[in-house]
């Protein structure tokens, strides 16, 4: 095994650099800096004078504390044997300048952070008369231990909660076990404005949430004493409103609409949390549905096909928290309004007319067909005596027994006819 040794001789004295087995030895008595790069022999070892190597051997880092804590002050020195001046002095991180300073050997970094972390070095000048050289240090590691974690954000019982309940903000982390002893103060904002600044307690509640209630939350930690702040992720909070009851509006034009016209149905809530979904209903039953992902009015169109589109329309808006539904809106269709059932109330206005004309007709057939009878009879002192055994004899009109010959006169039964047609033609312009 072979053991690189280093000895450094200052003044009339010689640097040299050994390679040798490392219980051998080589006297460095007699060398000189002008003997630098020549190989120098003793026994079985040999060495060569290197004046480089053996100075950058003599120039080391240093970093403290180390390991530190975020938030401790680190510091870095670099640091010559002996403590020789140095000029020019160069720090490092992963081999990346870091700083220069023409005679300033120590570098503060603050509060160490996790990113603080890293390799680092020092190159400085040393004057060895007649000379200057640059020597640089060995790499030091620098170890930074992380505090705490980054604060996590939750919301209680949920970051969407229903408009009047209460949600608790709670805000939670874990300090080092070396450090556990520290006291933390928690700051609660939302969308740019403080809602608590530097609390002790990590929850915060807010009582009967309301629609501005929502936003983007976030919370920051401070440790006491310490200059180390974490912010946790934002946290959106979405307030769920109920919907409110909807209003329904058909769009059909001016007058009713017929077979072939096309109906809009328009559904809104004025307020409530989106998404809502929208349900359009024709006499409890569905015929048609819209999802509106951020709210509004939803819309339904469809062509008349037949008198089965015609009755009483609604509509139904729902979201995560209700749901509501609208006062039904008739839709009549044109000629839809007289039927042929007796069962609708209806069906006397087509008839009261022809009904009214023929009662007319046939009362004054009566009327001319018994006043002859009324002149030809006996006057009432005329009439007949009752026959024997309180019987009433019969009446006769015209020589003609009445009761046995009812039949009307032919210019009675035109007039009936003529009644009975003019009903039928009503009818019929009614179905049309």
């Amino acid at each position: 095994m072979l053991l690189w040794t280093a000895v450094l001789l200052f003044g009339l004295e010689t640097v040299i650099l050994h390679r040798c087995h490392p219980r051998a030895s080589i006297p460095s008595r007699g060398l000189r800096l002008r003997d630098r790069g020549r190989e120098v022999t003793h026994g079985t070892c040999c060495s060569r004078v290197s004046l480089f190597l053996c100075l950058t051997a003599w120039l080391y880092l240093q970093a403290w504390p180390n390991p530190a804590f975020e938030g401790d002050a680190l510091t870095l020195r670099c640091q010559g044997r002996k403590n020789i001046s140095l000029s020019q002095v160069k720090f490092y991180k992963d081999g990346k300048v870091l700083h220069f300073s023409k005679g300033k050997q120590t570098l503060s970094m603050g509060a160490a952070t996790v990113q603080s972390r890293g390799q680092y070095s020092c190159t400085g000048q040393v004057i060895y008369i007649p000379q200057m050289f640059t020597q640089t240090s060995e790499t030091a590691m620098v170890q930074v231990q992380e505090l705490f974690p980054p604060p996590v954000l939750s919301a209680i019982p949920s970051p969407e909660p229903r408009e009047g309940s209460l949600m608790t903000l709670s805000c939670q982390t874990k300090l080092h076990p070396l450090r556990s002893a520290l006291r933390l103060f928690i700051s609660f904002h939302k969308d740019g404005h403080t809602l608590q600044d530097r609390g002790p307690h990590p929850e915060l509640c807010i009582p009967g949430v309301k629609g501005e209630d929502s936003g983007l939350y976030w919370c920051e930690l401070a440790p006491e004493g310490v200059q180390v702040q974490k912010q946790s992720p934002q946290l959106e909070v979405r307030v769920q409103a109920p919907v409110s009851r909807p209003v329904l509006t058909l769009h059909h034009g001016l007058a009713d609409p017929a077979v072939g016209d096309v109906v809009q149905l328009l559904c809104e809530a004025q307020r409530g949390s989106p998404p809502i979904l929208y349900s359009f209903y024709l006499d409890e039953k569905i015929v048609g549905n819209h999802s509106a992902p951020g709210g509004g009015t939803a819309s339904l169109l469809f062509p008349v096909k037949s008198e089965d589109n015609a009755g009483n329309y609604s509509c139904e808006a729902e979201n995560r928290v209700s749901r509501e539904r609208s006062e039904p809106k008739k839709l009549s269709l044109k000629g839809s309004q007289a039927l042929s059932t007796p069962t609708s109330s209806n069906w006397l206005v087509p008839w009261l007319p022809a009904s009214l004309l023929g009662m007319m007709a046939i009362a004054a057939a009566l009327l001319v067909y018994l006043r002859p009878w009324r002149k030809a009879g006996p006057l009432p002192s005329q009439i007949p005596p009752t026959a024997p055994g309180g019987e009433q004899g019969p009446l006769y009109a015209n020589g003609k027994d009445f009761q046995q010959d009812g039949a009307l006169p032919l210019w009675a039964k035109k007039s009936f006819l003529r009644g009975v047609r003019k009903r039928k033609l009503s009818l019929d312009d009614s179905s049309s």
